[in-house]
């Protein structure tokens, strides 16, 4: 039958097909107004012009396999499913793996993927579609939904949609003929599923306009009543297994041969095992008597005892009111969707499971999948729920693991009595070794330090003796996190190394990927730069071997690091960008949080930049233990950035120096950025403060956790100590810095040691022009621009040096033969230009920029 009232929408999808271009389209309207006819019409322009289509369709029952629509696209396309979609998880991020996966099976250019009914979809599903729109940027996506559809609002960020309406009572007269327009119109609203059906009516003579059908579920009753009692019972089977279902199900449950369907060609499509719209099987459904559906259900899970479509055996199995079978076949469908990543598929069917007959252990695998699911409420409440049902030790202490520790303090609240009470339970060495590595994770991010040490070591050594090697990983994990800063860093080498060891034994790429991350950071926290660099090979082998974009963010974000510390700017900003545009839209904090540490790490010898003064603004709030570490790197990144008085805002929110606790991984780069701070605003006191307690990693690099690296501890000490007026001090601190960075291959940091040493030297009237020449040619050859950019003029240059050089006016006035106004005056000028308050804040200044000015 022609198509009729969709002159403008057939334009459109001539449009889409010339444009060669990919993207998602999204069809809407209510069932029966033709939202499957025109993606007919697509496909068919589509395959005219030599171009492959593909379909998938999303059922209106509960027990389709996860991934459905997506399973049958990539059997269409060629690929095999259980090939592309076969990944295991560690962590809910690894799901990205089969996105990417599913992306690369269907990235071919000039490719159409119709998907219809994803109002139908599970959730799993709707996020693989959303992943796809963003990614295959030639394939051309056409979706079709039900109004209302509430996963089109989140969708449409990456979406073309069209609305489809009624036909007008013109166009319904090409399809019915004049007589009969304005009664079918006004009948029909102008459904063209209904009209269409109507039309065939008045072909076939049944069609009465005294007595018309009032919905296609009279006409499809009407038809039925014409089948012959074994037709009409096939029908009646085939319509409970679903509008697409398997005809030798059907013939096996009914016991009826496939041949009397030939008489029920209006019913079914050409296809022969598809009804010809969604509401034709419901019809047929509405029209079976309680009895029936029931014994009909039965007989069709009898049927399927060898079927791994466990949810829709679960279905037939809960629809005849069997529940102890539902129940069994439900869990095995709820496993089965988690071990095909389908997170949230798993916990809806984990609840059914549980709305039929709840145990500790249904909540238990509820909360695994919630959690993996990233419904945190959900994985709370099953957590608790499990405790409730927990009668045995081991089954409270896996009610206690179902919740992981969390930088926020909601999941830890309920997270911490779980693990505790578990704790005072018997249970095997294994279990509270794994109950130990929790609870020090808690402890990590509740603040209490204090029992870190205790309790990681304990769950290290009950792992090791236990021989379970989960137990050992998560002990491992946990031992790692207890062991911050200088102090520990040894002991992460030898952690790293059994971590490796154990990823090799137990063939486990994430494994491998951590050991080699805590390498790295050791390494790059030892000022061992190039050892650093050695290591990345490895650590992309197996990033690779893990799959998905968190492995590749970790990646990057290290590289960047390591990129930043020797001086290639460059690189360091580019890579660092796409780690952040790639980890945002999966974990925004963590994707921010490196971002933001790598800005300040460029900052020191580039200046700031559009990104890091704009997350310098609009930061996130932080996890608790980092507010204080924000509140300092924001002040630092908006001093540099040429805005003192923000600057001096967000460092008073810190606090007195006194009270400070930041975070184990960050003190020493916390105490540096400090430094910079306290200098450049001229709070000498609080520097007086801060430098006792950076004097203690003296030796050490600032670094935390391969985020970002901010030179050695003794060109901060040095730089305080001359914002000090001790330039005795900074001169030797500066001089071991100069040797420490050029030992790390850090060559900025090396460069601004030399000039923060020119000036030192000035200061105690000793010749610093051979200092000074090599900083400046180091300072060009690496592009600092930082250093390289002046405000004053040659005059304000010349008496800048001179206060840098610790010279008070009337001394300035001698040497540049001028009035002692004048020099004042002078000075004044430059404490306004540059933001100024106080005459150390013009020699932390000058300290990072060139001997000459810009006009001189």
């Amino acid at each position: 039958m022609k198509v009729v009232g969709r002159g403008r929408e057939l334009a459109l999808v001539r449009s889409w097909l010339a444009a060669e271009t990919g993207g998602l389209v999204l069809c809407g309207g209510e069932p029966g107004i033709g939202k499957t006819r025109l993606a007919q019409e697509l496909a068919g322009h589509a395959l005219a012009l030599g171009r492959e289509v593909v379909w998938g369709h999303c059922v209106e029952t509960e027990g389709a396999p996860a991934f459905w629509p997506w399973r049958q696209v990539l059997k269409a396309a060629g690929a095999g499913p259980d090939d592309v979609l076969a990944h295991d998880a560690e962590v809910p991020q690894d799901r990205f793996r089969v996105f990417d996966a599913i992306a690369t099976a269907l990235d071919r250019d000039g490719l159409v993927i119709i998907v219809e009914d994803v109002h139908w979809a599970d959730q799993a599903s709707l996020l693989v579609l959303a992943h796809l729109a963003t990614q295959l940027r030639t394939v051309l996506i056409f979706a079709t939904f039900r109004d209302p559809c509430p996963a089109v609002a989140d969708l449409m960020r990456s979406a073309v949609r069209i609305d489809l309406h009624g036909l007008s009572a013109d166009e319904v007269a090409e399809l019915v003929g004049p007589e009969h327009a304005a009664a079918v119109t006004s009948l029909t609203g102008g459904n063209p599923l209904f009209v269409t059906e109507i039309a065939r009516a008045v072909g076939d003579g049944t069609w009465r306009q005294d007595q018309p059908p009032r919905s296609v579920r009279d006409i499809v009753t009407a038809r039925l009543a014409r089948l012959s009692p074994p037709a009409r019972e096939l029908i009646k089977t085939a319509a409970l297994i679903g509008r697409d279902f398997d005809l030798d199900l059907a013939a096996g449950a009914s016991g009826l041969p496939i041949s009397v369907l030939d008489e029920a060609a209006t019913l079914i499509d050409a296809t022969g095992h598809r009804f010809v719209h969604a509401l034709t099987r419901d019809a047929v459904e509405a029209s079976l008597t309680t009895a029936e559906r029931r014994a009909i259900h039965r007989r069709i899970a009898e049927v399927m005892t060898a079927s791994t479509h466990y949810a829709d055996v679960a279905r037939h199995w809960n629809a005849c009111g069997a529940t102890e079978e539902a129940r069994v076949w439900t869990i095995r469908a709820a496993e089965d969707a988690v071990r095909r990543l389908a997170y949230e598929e798993g916990a809806r069917l984990y609840r059914v499971a549980a709305s039929i007959e709840d145990s500790c252990e249904v909540q238990v695998a509820l909360g695994r999948a919630a959690c993996f699911a990233g419904d945190l409420a959900e994985c709370v409440r099953a957590a608790q729920r499990a405790a409730e049902l927990a009668v045995t030790p081991e089954q409270i202490a896996e009610a206690a693991l179902v919740l992981e520790a969390a930088p926020g303090a909601g999941v830890n609240a309920v997270a911490t009595p779980l693990c505790d009470n578990a704790l005072r339970h018997e249970v095997s060495p294994a279990t509270r070794a794994r109950l130990l590595a929790q609870r020090s994770h808690l402890a990590f991010y509740r603040g209490e330090q204090h029992r870190l040490d205790e309790l990681s070591r304990e769950a290290l050594g009950l792992a090791r003796r236990s021989g379970d090697d989960r137990a050992l990983a998560e002990a491992l994990h946990a031992r790692q996190e207890a062991c911050p800063g200088p102090a520990g860093r040894a002991e992460r080498l030898v952690l790293a190394t059994e971590m490796i060891d154990l990823a090799h034994r137990t063939r486990s790429p994430r494994g491998a990927m951590w050991g080699s991350l805590w390498r790295i950071h050791a390494l790059i926290e030892s000022g061992e730069l190039a050892a650093a660099q050695e290591e990345l090979p490895a650590l992309a082998l197996a990033c690779d071997r893990v799959g998905g974009q968190v492995p590749v963010w970790h990646l990057e974000v290290v590289t960047a690091c390591l990129a930043q510390a020797q001086g290639r700017f460059a690189e360091a900003q580019e890579v660092g960008r796409r780690a952040y545009d790639r980890m945002r839209v999966i974990e925004r904090e963590p994707a921010s949080g490196a971002y933001f540490a790598l800005q300040c790490g460029l900052a020191c010898h580039l200046g700031v930049s559009e990104d890091g003064l704009a997350l310098a603004r609009h930061f996130h709030d932080p996890p608790p233990r980092f507010h204080l570490m924000s509140k300092v790197t924001r002040a630092f990144l908006l001093l540099r950035a040429g805005f003192p008085e923000e600057a001096a805002e967000w460092y008073s929110r810190a606090g007195p120096v006194r009270e400070w606790d930041l975070p184990a991984f960050f003190v020493v780069p916390g105490l540096v950025d400090a430094v910079l701070v306290t200098s450049g605003l001229g709070l000498l006191d609080d520097l007086a403060e801060v430098l006792p307690r950076l004097e203690t990693f003296r030796g050490e690099h600032a670094a935390g956790n391969g985020v970002a690296y901010m030179g050695p501890v003794s060109l901060a000490l040095g730089r305080g100590q001359l914002a000090l007026g001790r330039p005795a001090e900074a001169a030797a601190d500066l001089a071991r810095a100069v040797d420490e960075a050029s030992k790390a291959g850090a060559p900025a940091f090396a460069a601004e040691a030399r000039r923060l040493l020119a000036t030192a030297l000035r200061a105690l009237g000793e010749d610093a022009d051979a200092v000074q020449r090599t900083a400046d040619r180091a300072i060009r050859d690496l592009g600092m621009t930082a250093f390289t950019t002046t405000e004053l003029s040659s005059r304000e240059h010349e008496v800048a040096r001179l206060v840098t050089d610790g010279m008070t006016n009337r001394q300035i006035a001698k040497r540049l033969v001028i009035s002692e106004r004048t020099a004042q005056n002078h000075v004044q000028h430059i404490l306004t230009k540059l933001g100024f308050s106080t005459r150390s804040q013009i020699a932390a200044w000058m300290s990072t920029r060139p001997s000459t000015p810009a006009d001189g």
